[in-house]
């Protein structure tokens, strides 16, 4: 599903949404459209707009400062950019370096993406029990890399749509 990217009544970034969300928030008056895709319209019986890669919010949102982005299973297959931390390949599962069993958490530091071969291989030991090795040590990304990560699909800034190069 296609991600539109959400800003405050200011322009600051806020989150994505799914196209749906943001369609609806468009219709109810709460979102205008700052940035279409060229050439693609959503049509109704009695509505016709374009599909929007990004809103703005016509009212402006206090949000509270967040010092790190929440963690997440998909949040970790973004952040590694969906490859496998032992091979390379493409990753379907995460991969806990300390396992649950052995009191590792849910982290971000903690955490890999990885293939389910690879995953399965390394079973419940850490990675030295197991005897391979990471090919990028995981890392805590700020709430806006985890945005942009999303939107970018961890894509280089080349890659990035027009809109969201500016902003980089």
């Amino acid at each position: 599903m296609r991600e539109t990217l959400v800003l405050n009544a200011s322009f600051e970034p806020l989150a994505t949404v799914t196209l749906r969300r943001a369609v609806v928030l468009v219709l109810q008056g709460k979102a205008v459209v700052e940035h279409a895709h060229p050439g693609l319209r959503i049509r109704a019986t009695a509505v016709e707009l374009p599909v929007p890669l990004v809103i703005r919010l016509c009212r402006y949102v206090r949000v509270p400062f967040r010092r790190q982005a929440p963690w997440s299973r998909r949040g970790v297959l973004v952040r590694d950019r969906n490859r496998c931390a032992y091979c390379g390949r493409r990753a379907t599962t995460v991969d806990h370096l300390v396992p649950r069993s052995h009191g590792g958490a849910d982290s971000w530091l903690n955490t890999v993406a990885a293939c389910a071969e690879d995953n399965h291989r390394k079973a419940d030991r850490t990675p030295e029990q197991a005897g391979m090795k990471l090919l990028s040590e995981p890392f805590v990304p700020t709430p806006a890399d985890a945005m942009l990560l999303a939107l970018g699909g961890g894509a280089a800034e080349a890659e990035l749509p027009q809109w969201l190069s500016l902003s980089v």
